[in-house]
């Protein structure tokens, strides 16, 4: 039965259709209100002449659907399987990162920080926060005020002493016996609840109680700790009352396309005043519809998105934007409204949106060089660090089948690499074919020799390889008692980055990410170092053997 004859016998009713090719891979997911009428339209003459179509319709050799009660489910349902199925011929978010959230975590001695998924783990999400910026400050000011900490030591049995969190005072050391209670670290994480939840005059109050009672003791410097703490608990109050009724929350889109490529700028106004602007590209529009392109991009930006503002600008109109209204109205639990303004204010902020995307698709497509400053901040955001790292030194293994096993570490600092501070490594300790054993020796040796000089350590170590070779790399750094040292591995092929302390949320970056090819860069350097000290060390053992005799 051909496409023809499939489309004939499809029924009347709301649904989702799929176009798929000769070995049963989804190209296309659509939604309809009426699935006979839509999918028939694509055999239309009007539309084969369209080339996407044309291109859709000479690969597709079969459709099948899903029906449901109405098209708000056929919208949800569409949007659902094109995140799920990434089809090649829709329009697809593919860079998008959520707003950041703050987690606090299901254990005995809960930690908090910064994520971007949300899971299903027992542990408690809070947010999410617009700018970005403000999650890491808010978790900042958590580790100072109340010592809850954002650690990856395992809390659950004892160690030694403490690590330096402890001795800045940004961790109560639950780690170490005797250093704090049970009681007092349930208590503080009572207290990160209630500041997390806003009930900030419930917190404001046992905190007074608090003061009170230590005052009493006389533990005058525990009591002056807790007024301070009652201050600025009441100052981040205030703030939230005024932002409240100040101001309008809205979300403006401009873009800006030389087909194939496109770049579409977002801003984020809340309480009147810009908090955030985003960027996303796109490489394969060869074709582009602007209704179809911002139908299915607001699509899959709002409906998984737990925040959504009252307004939402786009340059263009588009077919599902009642429906998508009535959506994200419910969603939001108020009036949700999506405009194209045609002039005054919102029109000129939507012209400076515009500009923006035009200034982004420069930099993306036609400048591949971006400022130092700016990779390194995007390189802190997706550490969850204080402040951007200067330093990175990287490590890799290298080895023909076991024998004359290598490593190397190269050294990038300040928007260059730095080969005064390459080093070569011959394991000696392995045996047989072992990376994660040879990572944990190459690390634990390099490192105990920058603490016995007394050097600084880098704002990230970096491992070539997957989370096997990460946990080599922490193991060997919990040895040496290095703790809450920024550590990441990138996984050749699919590219995933491994933060550790947030493996199960790998950060696959786009392919035109300055980031990304920063870490790639550094990552491929230490390869080839590697490599060429491998080869050295093989071609002298070769040269050392001596001849075979012939026989005969």
């Amino acid at each position: 039965m051909d496409l023809r004859e499939k489309v004939a016998e499809l029924p009347t009713g709301p649904g989702v259709y799929r176009y798929k090719d000769e070995h049963g891979t989804v190209l296309y997911v659509g939604k309809a209100k009426n699935l006979r009428a839509r999918v028939r339209s694509y055999f239309s003459e009007e539309r084969l002449a369209d080339a996407k179509t044309g291109s859709l319709l000479a690969e597709a050799r079969d459709l099948d659907f899903i029906l449901v009660d109405n098209e708000k489910e056929a919208l949800a349902l569409e949007n659902n399987l094109i995140k799920e199925l990434q089809p090649r011929f829709n329009v697809l978010l593919r860079d998008d990162k959520s707003f950041p959230c703050i987690k606090l975590t299901h254990e005995k001695y809960p930690r908090v920080f910064v994520t971007r998924r949300i899971r299903k783990d027992g542990a408690t999400y809070y947010g999410p926060y617009l700018p970005a910026s403000l999650a890491y400050r808010l978790v900042h000011f958590i580790h100072r005020r109340f010592r809850i900490p954002s650690c990856v030591v395992d809390l659950n049995r004892s160690h030694p002493q403490p690590c330096l969190q402890y001795h800045i005072h940004r961790c109560l050391g639950p780690c170490v016996k005797g250093l704090t209670t049970d009681e007092a670290y349930a208590r503080a994480v009572r207290d990160v609840k209630l500041f997390l939840e806003g009930r900030l005059k419930d917190l404001a109050a046992g905190l007074r109680e608090r003061m009170e009672e230590a005052s009493e003791a006389m533990r005058f410097e525990e009591a002056a700790g807790l007024r301070d703490l009652i201050a600025t608990v009441a100052e981040v109050e205030e703030k939230q009352k005024m932002a409240a009724v100040d101001g309008d929350d809205a979300d403006i889109f401009g873009y800006h396309a030389e087909p194939p490529l496109v770049a579409v700028d977002v801003f984020h106004y809340r309480h009147g005043r810009v908090v955030d602007r985003r960027q996303f590209f796109w490489e394969d529009q060869e074709d582009l519809d602007p209704g179809e392109f911002f139908s299915s991009l607001l699509k899959q930006f709002y409906l998984n998105q737990p925040h959504i503002p009252r307004r939402i600008d786009v340059p263009v109109e588009f077919e599902d934007s009642e429906l998508l209204e009535q959506m994200l109205t419910e969603k939001r639990g108020r009036k949700v409204e999506i405009h194209t303004p045609r002039r005054g204010t919102k029109k000129a902020m939507l012209a400076l949106a515009e500009t923006n995307a035009r200034h982004s698709f420069e930099q993306r497509f036609r400048v591949r060089k971006p400022a130092l400053k700016a990779v390194q901040a995007a390189l802190q955001e997706m550490l969850g660090v204080d402040k951007p790292p200067t330093r990175i030194e990287c490590f890799d293994i290298s080895h023909t089948q076991g024998a004359d096993t290598v490593a190397s570490m190269v050294v990038w600092q300040d928007g260059k690499m730095l080969k005064s501070g390459y080093r070569k490594f011959i394991l000696r300790q392995v045996e047989g074919v072992d990376d994660f054993a040879s990572m944990r020796e190459v690390v634990t040796r390099r490192y105990a020799r920058v603490r016995q000089e007394g050097d600084p350590m880098p704002g990230l170590v970096l491992v070539d390889g997957g989370v096997g070779q990460l946990h080599a790399a922490a193991a060997a750094l919990e040895s040496l008692e290095i703790l809450n040292q920024p550590l990441a591995a990138i996984a050749k092929r699919e590219e995933l980055i491994y933060v550790l302390g947030q493996e199960d949320e790998p950060v696959r970056l786009d392919r035109f990410s300055p980031l990304l090819h920063l870490i790639q860069t550094v990552r491929d350097e230490a390869h080839r170092f590697a490599i060429t000290f491998h080869r050295d060390r093989r071609g002298k053992s070769l040269i050392g053997q001596k001849p075979r005799k012939r026989r005969g």
